[in-house]
């Protein structure tokens, strides 16, 4: 239970709330039960007072005080009202409880989503580069779900253990004795039954660790399948599936053997010491047979109700792992937040430079004493041969990452001086692969920010130039661009992608290999939006491609060593 009692500390209202509802519920409840031992007698000694019967026990004289309290008649009907009353308040409380508990689930599953992805997006660079992307979408989607289903199993195993104990009071009331004889009896079956529960618990272990890795390696074959289907080698993503989702399956398996095991053993285990408990009380004992009939009802209802906040449990210690799981996750994501510099105003008057800057990776070299300038309001293009450290450059002037020796400084300013989410925010990047969202053209401009309007869209893809080929589509701004942008061509997709760069009025415009893949007239309508940009911003470029490079007002060679000529 330390499942609960985590989640107990995290949502304490919410946690009383139900307990509360639950008792009140446990306490209507045996306030019926408790009435069905005085309806029995009068029921099966009519006329003669009960002078067959047994002489009234303390439960029995507690309840007929209460009618008497109340100026209620200890008669059949009075009895009967009672249990329909005391039925329909448990009947409310345990709604109120179980919509309470239903709410807390939804509400524990959305918290732990949000806790993960805000600690994934606020998390260093490099960090979240090794993470698959698979085990984040697994993270998200399942283990936040079944730790929510979690709560939800413990929760119904409080509410059985409440009622078990109410049922188990009333018997008490009724004879201690033999209660305490029977309760013994199944405390023996609950521990015999405990190694199915560790089962259940190892089996929901291995499905955890065998989701995250299907996940992970689904997610990065999916993205591939392309390439694999016009190499004729789909075939090996259904033979690698096909090993994980055995190994999968078997540990299903033992999950759903451990389960059903548990509800038909102990169920026959509970029927068969009840079974032996009425043999000796009428048979050997010769008790009375209402005070037997009532002890078997429940002795019967509190070992089912214990039969089951054991199969919660188990259902629970499946599913708990998951939740650590994403809790670890999730603390390592934090632990590797990313510093975001100093709290001065971003500005982009005068440029960028770097100065004598070093940047390792692994332990490798990847920039030493680098020495460049990024003037404002110009174009600026790198070119240099794949592994120069092109990109990086770009990693380092975003702040993705931060060099191991030398400055890099804007208008004059260390970066590290600078506010860095203030500064992103007058960045515009377009990547090197154009991935756009299945959605409207709209959505992809502006990401479902509702702060920007229809109009405001429209003058960015005007500025971008794609909004001659967006008015000429069925629905304009509305159209859907499929799969990864699918239903547009590369050059319309790189355009909506400078769009997106350019809704939020950045003064630096960063390409990395954006015109790689444009056939020679695209390229050159993409050059000729660039250089009328150019008067509103800066413009920094990555390219292998000579139209870009001429265009440009500065060149700067980047040379395998990491030296830069201009």
């Amino acid at each position: 239970m330390r499942l609960m009692l985590q989640l107990f500390r995290i949502y304490p209202l919410a946690s009383f709330l139900m307990i509360l509802a639950l008792f009140l519920s446990g306490l209507a409840e045996g306030l019926g039960v408790s009435a069905l031992l005085p309806m029995l007698k009068i029921a099966l000694y009519p006329g003669d007072g009960g002078a067959n019967a047994a002489p009234p026990g303390e439960l029995e004289l507690m309840v007929l005080g209460i009618l008497d309290w109340l100026g209620i008649p200890s008669t059949l009907g009075a009895l009967l009202v009672l249990i329909v009353v005391a039925a329909t308040l448990k009947a409310i409380l345990l709604l109120i409880a179980q919509r309470q508990v239903g709410y807390t689930a939804a509400q524990v599953a959305t918290d732990l989503r949000l806790e993960v992805l805000r600690n994934m997006m606020h998390s260093r660079w490099s960090f979240f580069l090794h993470q698959p992307a698979g085990k984040l979408t697994n993270t998200l989607a399942t283990e936040a779900q079944r730790a929510a289903d979690a709560y939800m199993q413990g929760a119904n195993a409080i509410t059985f253990l409440i009622q078990a104990l109410v049922y188990a009071g009333v018997a008490v009331a009724v004879s201690w004795k033999a209660t305490l004889v029977s309760l013994i009896g199944g405390t023996i079956i609950i521990w015999i039954s405990h190694f199915l529960v560790q089962m259940a618990r190892k089996a929901g272990k291995k499905q955890t660790h065998l989701m995250i890795s299907l996940m992970s390696h689904l997610t990065d074959m999916l993205q591939s399948v392309k390439p694999l289907k016009a190499m004729a080698r789909e075939d090996l993503v259904d033979q690698f599936l096909e090993h994980e989702t055995i190994r999968l399956k078997k540990a299903q398996r033992r999950q759903v053997m451990a389960g059903a095991a548990l509800a038909s053993g102990q169920d026959l285990m509970f029927v068969c010491l009840i079974a032996l408990g009425v043999y000796l009380a009428l048979g050997l004992l010769s008790m009375d047979f209402a005070m037997v009939l009532i002890l078997a009802v429940t002795l019967g209802r509190a070992f089912s109700f214990l039969g089951k906040v054991q199969k919660q449990y188990q259902k629970l210690v499946q599913n708990e792992s998951a939740y650590w799981s994403l809790k670890e996750t999730s603390q390592l994501a934090e632990r590797q937040s990313e510093p975001l510099g100093g709290d001065l105003a971003a500005t982009l008057n005068s440029g960028v430079s770097f100065r004598k800057v070093d940047f390792l990776y692994d332990g490798n070299s990847v920039i030493s004493g680098l020495d460049l300038e990024i003037p404002a309001h110009q174009i600026t293009t790198i070119i240099g041969p794949s592994g120069s450290g092109k990109t990086t450059i770009i990693d380092l002037v975003i702040g993705l990452i931060h060099p191991d020796g030398g400055e890099i400084r804007i208008d004059g300013v260390p970066l590290q001086e600078i506010d860095l989410k203030a500064w992103r925010r007058i960045v515009g990047y377009v990547p090197q692969e154009t991935v756009l969202l299945h959605d409207s053209i709209l959505y992809n401009v502006t990401l479902g920010d509702p702060r920007i309007s229809e109009a405001r869209t429209r003058e960015v893809l005007e500025r971008a130039g794609a909004w001659d080929f967006v008015r000429d589509l069925p629905e304009g701004i509305h159209t859907l661009v499929g799969e990864r942008g699918g239903r547009l061509s590369g050059g319309q997709r790189q355009r909506i992608a400078i769009a997106r760069a350019l809704i939020n009025d950045p003064k630096l415009l960063i390409l990395d290999e954006a015109t790689s893949a444009l056939d020679p007239d695209t390229e050159a309508a993409i050059i000729s939006t660039l250089r009328a940009l150019r008067e509103q911003l800066t413009i920094l470029a990555i390219t292998h491609n000579s139209g870009l490079a001429q265009a440009a007002d500065v060149v700067h060679r980047l040379e395998p060593a990491g030296s830069i000529r201009t």
